[in-house]
């Protein structure tokens, strides 16, 4: 099935919308407030992939139908297949998802208005980058239901500080937009009114720098992350060297030093 194929049987679940440069991909199940169900864990595999061999498309945008972003796994459908082999698959789908999302050349932006919560809270940890309004709200709350956030807390743990994120896997609690800004789980707060444009801006900052130079570097920041601090800087080091040999480089450092803007429209 091609991916223009699939996105028109997914519109029920996930719609997608490129213009400039942006791909936005919509969680669309908005009376489940949007819970990634296994359709639409499927759905969103086929379009990042999709989106990832795509070089006209520069940023990825991932947004929320309705009233809230995203309230986690669908746990009726979970319970409606009651069974470990089944359960496995799931959670090693969602994990496929969230892998793919680090692995895209495109930065990602999550686009958060309303609640996000477990997995939902997962994916906006995720996202490269993350945007959201004024009244967003985030918890990691499957303790509540007996049901500890263990692979939601993968992606937290590596945003947040460790005793935050640990409170927040712990207790199950909310916490509002002011309070994700200022634990780093989110880059921006705007007024809800303003969201769609600050998130605009935001990928039009990025387009403007050298496609090459943004994927490389997004590969070396998720690389060298999970390194130890000698390996990370050899790593670094390397991919420094790499990135100054390209055009985009010369041009840019050339431009600098003629106190000139670079000119990378024809790369």
């Amino acid at each position: 099935m091609s991916p223009q194929a699939a996105q028109a049987s997914n519109d029920a679940i996930l719609l997608r919308h490129d213009q400039a440069g942006v791909a936005t991909l919509t969680l669309n199940r908005p009376q489940q407030y949007n819970a990634l169900s296994n359709e639409l864990l499927g759905a969103l595999l086929i379009q990042l992939n999709a989106i990832g061999d795509d070089k006209s498309l520069r940023v990825v945008v991932i947004a929320g139908a309705g009233k809230a972003f995203c309230a986690g796994h669908d746990l009726k459908e979970m319970r409606a297949n009651y069974e470990l082999g089944a359960t496995e698959a799931l959670f090693r789908k969602c994990s496929e998802v969230m892998l793919t999302l680090t692995k895209l050349p495109q930065p990602v932006i999550a686009k958060v208005h309303g609640m996000a919560t477990a997995a939902g809270c997962q994916l906006v940890a995720q996202c490269d980058l993350a945007v959201c309004s004024d009244n967003a709200t985030f918890a990691t709350s499957g303790v509540n239901l007996g049901l500890f956030c263990s692979t939601p807390g993968v992606a937290l743990a590596r945003n947040l500080p460790r005793k935050q994120a640990m409170e927040m896997l712990l207790t199950g609690e909310f916490i509002d937009a002011q309070i994700a800004f200022q634990r780093g789980l989110v880059n921006r707060v705007v007024a809800l009114e303003k969201l769609d444009q600050a998130v605009n801006e935001l990928a039009q900052t990025i387009i403007a720098k050298p496609a090459d130079v943004i994927a490389l570097g997004k590969k070396l920041f998720y690389e060298q992350i999970e390194l130890g601090l000698s390996a990370a800087y050899e790593t670094a080091s390397k991919t420094m060297a790499c990135n100054f040999m390209l055009p985009e480089a010369a041009e840019g450092v050339d431009a600098f030093m003629q106190k000139r803007k670079p000119d990378w429209g024809h790369m």
